[in-house]
């Protein structure tokens, strides 16, 4: 019959360590550490909007790696197509947009002046800023249209200032300062 009593034992041992068990679980599920459903909904709610928004925030960096080249070459276009190699070309295309748009031009001067031949991410350029200033008339609506097309050219101008003159009759007397660039070398 030893073996009666053993196994007893064991059996209360295993009923005591049950109960233990039992009384830790219900301590734990009515305890403030655990938190009701309505809490751990709100917090599971909560973590998903978070990785809602990260999700979102990286989204622009997904493609990464094929973005990057493409935008190489869009900026080498830029270079190759908005950017004249030669003074004339510059001067003809201000004198086209004028015409077109019914605007006179006169007084104009070109200016040139070597830029650095480093930019701020290190890779070299080679341009040369120059400077345009000219005097221009026409009426108003004539004025916006050739101001709208330098800024619609392709070649590449960017309007400094304006400076208006006198309105004589309807024609509007203008003084514009006007940058482009130049290539110094072909790319």
């Amino acid at each position: 019959m030893p073996d009666l009593r053993q196994t007893r034992q064991k059996l209360k041992i295993a009923i005591g360590s049950l109960l233990v068990a039992d009384v830790v679980a219900v301590a734990l599920l009515l305890s403030p550490l655990i938190g009701s459903q309505r809490s751990r909904d709100t917090q599971m709610n909560q973590l998903w909007r978070e990785l809602q928004q990260k999700t979102k925030q990286v989204e622009p960096l997904r493609g990464l790696d094929k973005k990057i080249p493409i935008a190489k070459q869009q900026i080498d276009d830029f270079y190759e197509n908005r950017f004249a190699s030669e003074t004339s070309t510059v001067s003809a295309g201000l004198e086209k947009i004028a015409v077109e748009n019914g605007v006179k031009l006169a007084g104009v001067t070109y200016s040139q002046k070597n830029t650095d031949k480093e930019s701020e991410d290190t890779e070299a350029v080679d341009l040369s800023r120059m400077t345009i200033d000219a005097d221009l008339s026409g009426d108003y609506l004539q004025v916006m249209r050739f101001i709208n097309s330098l800024e619609r050219s392709r070649l590449f101008f960017l309007v400094d200032s304006i400076q208006i003159g006198s309105d004589e009759g309807g024609i509007i007397k203008l003084r514009m300062h006007l940058e482009t660039y130049l290539k110094t070398s072909s790319t």
